[in-house]
């Protein structure tokens, strides 16, 4: 007879937007939470019976009334109240998984002018994933779609060549990427000092921009390593730290057959095919636990 192996169920993509009235001063948190619940779920699967099962619009709603209860401190703060509901409050369920994107806005006008009109931040998304099963967390954040450039500072060249080698090296070239990155935090349960979760975010982004800026890059390769490096070297709170950066690559336009000599001024973008580079820092005498394909984050 065949067996059940891994199982969870729960809502995914509950859009929630809390606006918070200090006077006539506003503030938003616009937040997208999924909700996975996992635990003693068998019978449903073999029989049909739902007596354990939370039915999932209750964990959408669960996730609206929580926002006005407890207020939006930060992406990790919600997710961790939800993970801890979930669990404590449902004996079947042994283990909740949170997962959060966070999008920013900033304020239009000048402060004491306009203090609850919003423009949609476009530079990244901010991500978290709480993971608790009664004992211990694990939570993990990171962010998406930060477009990162530099115009000079960057090289390639000395690689291995073949028969189908046809990239000319480069002495002074544009280096430019879309960060994906993850980072696990080693706070991992209640006795511990909970980190200042919006504090931590803006520092580690901080430490990836300053880092990709400041680094003569040779590679890809190095500049990664450059950016998780001074996480590390920074940030006590975080063990590990992951990334994807593909590589958005700017190729010299010929204009030779204008009469024209570009030095260094025109160039392709190309979206397609782009390298690839991904790899984890981490601290020394840690395991990576960051799963190695971000997509399944």
């Amino acid at each position: 007879m065949p067996i059940l192996g891994q199982n969870q169920y729960g809502k995914a993509e509950n859009r929630v937007v809390r606006i918070t009235r200090d006077g006539a001063t506003h503030h938003i948190k616009d937040l997208n939470v999924s909700v996975a619940l996992s635990g003693d779920m068998e019978e449903v699967h073999y029989s049909g019976s739902n007596a354990n099962v939370l039915p999932t619009d209750t964990t959408k709603n669960t996730v609206y009334a929580f926002a006005k209860e407890h207020g939006i401190e930060s992406a990790e703060q919600f997710g961790i109240h939800l993970a801890r509901h979930f669990v404590t409050s449902q004996e079947p369920i042994r283990t909740a998984r949170i997962r959060v994107e966070e999008y920013s806005w900033e304020r239009i006008g000048t402060p004491g002018e306009d203090e609850h009109s919003f423009v949609r931040q476009g530079q990244e998304t901010r991500l978290t994933q709480i993971t608790y099963d009664g004992s211990s967390w694990e939570v993990v954040s990171g962010l998406k779609d930060l477009t990162v450039m530099n115009s000079t500072n960057s090289e390639f060249w000395g690689y291995v060549k073949d028969k189908y080698t046809t990239l000319p090296e480069a002495y002074d070239r544009i280096l430019a990427t879309e960060v994906s990155s993850r980072w696990r935090f080693n706070w991992s349960d209640d006795e511990q000092e909970m980190p200042d979760w919006e504090t931590s975010y803006e520092q580690v982004k901080e430490h990836m921009l300053r880092a990709f800026a400041e680094t003569y890059s040779l590679s890809l390769q190095q500049t990664l390593y450059a950016m998780g490096s001074r996480i590390i070297e920074n940030r006590a709170e975080i063990d590990e730290v992951r990334f994807s950066l593909p590589n958005k690559h700017h190729f010299l336009v010929d204009l030779e057959p204008f009469g024209l000599k570009n030095d260094n001024e025109v160039y392709f973008a190309a979206d397609r095919p782009y390298g690839l580079i991904e790899a984890t820092v981490l601290r020394d005498g840690v395991e990576p636990r960051i799963p190695v394909d971000l997509t399944n984050l």
